[in-house]
């Protein structure tokens, strides 16, 4: 079920809302949670029941172990509990994500015939492995993890707004909430500002990120070959969408969870002002980012092992970040640009150089930018299709109404007519671009609005204008950017 769709805006969320709350007002507190659990579940099958089992069979089994992790008296070595734990939820994450993909490569390099499994992948596996996975290495350190309930468990997993595509949460984050009792009753603030961080969400997606979505879509995907401008039009409109969609999932997570008096964790943090790509990720997907730091880079010995070691942690870590967004070569060479920057930083730093804080934004965002061509591209040949346009390469295309200025550029093969005919653009979609950069540069993101004093006295209009605009938007079912990495 989509959070941008009548069906979730106007049946499932006001129901389970009006129910839980109804349950907890007659002191029904573990049916509540029940049927919390049993809602998200079926928010979950929503898209296909055959997922069920298999989300069911991994809370199952991650429970069971963070039981015996959680135990003092362990007759099992507690380490090995916890590789076999982590070990069986990266096979189970392997199997369905990465299969096909270690057929084709091993089919390439050996001449192998290997029929393909063509699995089918199931809904947010990857979000709910990452989660359970943190959840048993936080119980292996003592990590204020202990969980008798099972049901309490199901509902640190399952809790629908953050269910697939994020946040990223820990159980210590989010499971005394559901425990204090003063949330289980309506909180009109909560509720205020619920519905207007989420009416935001929706608006960055229905009216912002869906808009970009066609020219990125058809530059990406449709166009044989893109000139100059065509080409920028088409990595900055992907850019942008990636950033008010998915941004906007985590808002409409945000607010739902708010609703029901969860506060989630901030995803954003106005990543395009970044002006290094250290601050990039400390700005971008905050939960992955932290998940990625906590799990994967300080195991592996962080900054403690000396310099060469360091540098070889980040680009681990950075090529595992790539490979758990997709099974693709694009997804790992993304990876490894990310992890390369970052080692470029640190070293800069390391020599105490600094840089002019406009020139060292610019650079960011263009480096962040020209990634995530290799990050859209389905192939190696739509990414070096993008990137040769945007070098100019593939030729220089002007507006017509600049021939009688720029009339002398025609004797080095620059022409002049429809410069972003190929990938669908109007006269508007410059207009477009350019309102991207002032909202991504120049606007307050969404939980700096949350905290504005004007939102707190107007937030009655802005939440009616917001869901309005965007409710008379939702022409077409558009399912989230992120839902493509589960």
């Amino acid at each position: 079920m989509l959070f941008n769709s009548y069906e979730f805006i106007f049946a499932f969320l006001p129901i389970t809302f009006f129910i839980y709350f109804f349950l907890n007002k007659r002191r029904l507190s573990e049916l509540s949670k029940g049927f919390l659990v049993a809602s998200s579940l079926f928010f979950y099958a929503w898209w296909n029941i055959a997922y069920l089992p298999i989300i069911l069979c991994s809370m199952i089994f991650n429970y069971c172990f963070g039981m015996e992790l959680n135990k003092s008296d362990a007759k099992i070595s507690k380490k090995a509990i916890l590789i076999v734990a982590i070990a069986a939820n990266l096979a189970l994450l392997g199997y369905f994500k990465y299969s096909d993909f270690l057929i084709d490569n091993l089919n390439f390099a050996f001449n192998l015939h290997i029929h393909s499994l063509n699995l089918l992948l199931p809904l947010a596996i990857s979000f709910f492995t990452f989660q359970q996975i943190a959840y048993l290495v936080d119980s292996y350190n003592g990590g204020g993890t202990k969980e008798y309930n099972f049901l309490n468990y199901c509902l640190f997993v399952t809790f629908f707004p953050q269910l697939i595509a994020g946040p990223i949460v820990h159980h210590k984050e989010v499971m005394p909430q559901f425990g204090d009792l003063k949330n289980k009753v309506l909180n009109y603030k909560n509720i205020a500002l619920g519905l207007f961080i989420f009416s935001l969400g929706l608006f960055k997606k229905v009216l912002i990120a869906d808009t970009f979505a066609v020219w990125a879509s058809n530059g990406f995907d449709k166009a044989e070959i893109l000139s100059l401008i065509e080409a920028w039009a088409t990595s900055l409109s992907y850019t942008f969408q990636l950033y008010f969609d998915f941004s906007g999932y985590c808002d409409m997570a945000i607010g739902a969870a708010l609703l029901f008096n969860i506060k989630l964790p901030i995803n954003f943090n106005s990543p395009y002002k970044a002006s290094d790509i250290q601050d990039f990720w400390r700005r971008w997907h905050i939960t992955l980012s932290r998940f990625l730091r906590d799990y994967v880079y300080i195991p592996l010995g962080g900054n403690r092992k000396g310099r060469a070691r360091t540098y070889l942690n980040l680009m681990l870590t950075f090529i595992i970040g790539g490979i758990w967004h997709g099974a693709g070569w694009t997804f790992i060479f993304w990876g490894f640009l990310h992890g390369l920057a970052l080692m470029i930083h640190r070293f800069w730093h390391n020599l105490g150089f600094r840089m002019n804080k406009v020139l060292a934004w610019f650079i960011t965002f263009n480096f962040v930018n020209i990634a995530w061509v290799f990050f859209r591209a389905k192939d190696w040949s739509d990414a070096i299709k993008v990137l040769k346009g945007m070098c100019g390469m593939s030729g220089v295309v002007l507006p017509d109404p600049l021939r009688h200025i720029f009339k002398f550029l025609q004797h080095f093969n620059v022409e002049f007519g429809g410069y972003l005919i190929h990938i669908g653009g109007r006269r508007d979609s410059i207009i477009w671009l350019l309102v991207g950069f002032i909202l991504i540069l120049c606007c307050k993101n969404s939980m700096q609005l949350v905290h504005s004093r004007k939102v707190e006295k107007f937030y009655i209009a802005a939440v009616a204008f917001l869901l309005l605009t965007a409710l008379s938007n939702l022409n077409t079912v558009s399912e989230f950017l992120y839902f493509n990495f589960f």
